[in-house]
């Protein structure tokens, strides 16, 4: 359900922020390198992913994740662009960017986009574009 341009902007972004939540409830970000596959963020690590504590907070139940990836198109007039994702993390065994092991996966609930569809503001009021996922 992303559209073409949000696909796009994804394709060409390689860092993410990750929120994650611990078992007392403390939401924890990271920075994480992502790939898109078809309708899902796929986060994978080069070392070992089973001991960081995005997989342990996943693993531990707590699956309700917030994801962004950003960036600035011009600098000067500032115009930010962005998709923002909340959604549910699984723990899944693929062969993917660092060969066959566990990745957490990302189904989007919720995203938004803003600067990628048309302007962040418009009249100088915050425009993102919604799409709740069924």
């Amino acid at each position: 359900m992303f559209t073409t341009r949000e696909r796009e902007y994804l394709n060409t972004q390689r860092l993410a922020r990750l929120a994650t939540i611990d078992a007392s409830g403390q939401p924890d970000a990271d920075a994480v390198g992502f790939e898109l596959d078809g309708d899902t963020i796929v986060i994978g690590s080069y070392r070992d992913l089973t001991k960081s504590r995005k997989y342990r907070n996943v693993a531990g139940g707590n699956t309700k994740v917030s994801l962004i990836v950003d960036s600035l198109a011009p600098v000067d007039p500032m115009e930010p662009q962005a998709v923002k994702i909340h959604g549910v993390a699984s723990i899944e065994r693929r062969d993917g960017r660092f060969g066959a092991e566990e990745y957490l996966v990302i189904r989007p609930t919720t995203t938004w986009s803003w600067g990628i569809e048309g302007p962040t503001f418009v009249d100088g009021v915050f425009r993102p574009r919604r799409t709740n996922w069924t």
